[in-house]
């Protein structure tokens, strides 16, 4: 179906064949805009209508034209004939999501695994062919996703790539393991990976086919204790399943680890209250409030060899990466991420404790590991370089 503002010639055939079987304009004209993002005017419908020479439609053509319109979606706006791929993608994670939150099974971290990858497949699939790019060679083999997130002209971000990655390696070693209650371990993964493929969906194809709408988080019907809580992560994880989850982690760098589209964190903190109405209390990461409390937290450990690395340091960590990095560069970084104040506000001491630590005694900044690891990543990256260099000192 065409996209634009004017009638294709099969639509111009339909609009003759419904005028012949005595449809109204008005009544014509709004059976083909349905699900055009660029409507068709009055004037098209009316120029078919004078065209003495315009060939009708089929019955068989009309009646598949009636059949395609009335199977838009009125929330998402997809039609299963022009968008399969998408509607598999979105059930696919809605199968992967509603099968762990099930308390019946325990085919969990297996299912979850395989679903999200059959939806980010059909995902980013639906996204290269729109793009023009041929996803089916001539033998019938598709882009698996593995090879579609090492892509250069990949739409995903650094971490979300990373999250795919391990999603992989997980897939390919549960298959033959027991893991009885290891599924928690990967709670953070799995989480990551929903979040992540809502955000990819609507930024490729737009808010309508967010699934937020249709699925919420998974509830219980009894409250959880402070004991019970503590227990999830005192729970011993088996030794297999312990190295395992240390080989899907390796090689990656703690900013890597960090990054919230590779792991979900949140951060729990209890409100003082009456017993009745005790609850934890969810803050995001990435909140004020729950900047607040990590700063809080980090002044617990925060240590001159957390933070080892001088500006010059930082910058020479980036060069010796392999990318053109400056002083100059470091200051506007610094900026851009918002990482630590300007020099002279009242309160230097409030940085980014992942990446900053200000020292009163010597007056300067220190920056950690963590902060050249993502200097050199986004050296790395021309688009987030140049929004780094556009920075005004």
């Amino acid at each position: 179906m065409a996209k634009g503002g004017s009638l294709t010639a099969a639509e111009k055939k339909i609009v003759k064949a419904l005028i012949a079987k005595g449809w109204r304009n008005q009544d014509i004209h709004v059976w083909i805009n349905v699900g055009r993002a660029t409507t068709v005017n009055f004037g098209r419908i009316a120029g078919v209508k004078a065209d003495a020479g315009q060939a009708l439609a089929s019955q068989e053509e009309v009646d598949q034209f009636i059949l395609h319109r009335q199977s838009y979606d009125t929330q998402t706006g997809l039609n299963p004939y022009d968008d399969e791929r998408l509607i598999r993608s979105r059930e696919a994670m809605v199968l992967a999501v509603q099968i762990f939150n099930s308390g019946a099974l325990k085919f969990k971290t297996e299912v979850f695994t395989v679903l999200a990858n059959i939806a980010w497949t059909y995902l980013l699939h639906e996204h290269y062919e729109r793009k023009g790019v041929v996803i089916v060679d001539e033998n019938g083999n598709s882009l698996l996703l593995g090879q579609m997130i090492e892509r250069q002209d990949c739409p995903l971000s650094a971490g979300m790539r990373d999250n795919l990655r391990v999603m992989k390696r997980l897939r390919d070693k549960v298959e033959h393991l027991i893991l009885g209650k290891a599924d928690l371990t990967w709670l953070p993964l799995f989480q990551a990976c929903c979040l992540n493929f809502d955000k990819a969906l609507t930024d490729l194809f737009g808010e309508r086919l967010s699934l937020s709408r249709d699925l919420s988080y998974a509830l219980q019907f009894a409250r959880l204790s402070i004991e019970q809580a503590s227990m999830v992560n005192k729970y011993e994880i088996p030794a297999h399943i312990a190295a395992l989850d240390a080989l899907l982690m390796e090689g990656m760098t703690e900013a890597q680890l960090a990054d919230l589209e590779f792991q979900f964190r949140v951060i729990y903190t209890l409100e003082a209250a009456s017993k009745s109405k005790a609850h934890f209390e969810f803050i995001h990461p990435d909140s004020a409030e729950g900047k607040e409390i990590h700063n809080v937290l980090g002044y617990l450990k925060a240590a001159d060899e957390m933070y080892p690395h001088k500006p010059g340091k930082v910058v020479e960590g980036v060069v010796a990466a392999g990318h053109a990095f400056t002083s100059n560069d470091h200051t506007k970084a610094w900026r851009h991420y918002k990482v630590r104040p300007k020099t002279g506000v009242p309160h230097p001491e409030n940085t980014d404790k992942n990446y900053c630590l200000y020292h009163q005694a010597h007056g300067d900044y220190t920056y950690s590991k963590a902060w050249v690891d993502r200097l050199v990543e986004a050296a790395a990256d021309p688009v987030r370089l140049a929004a780094i260099r556009a920075e005004k000192l």
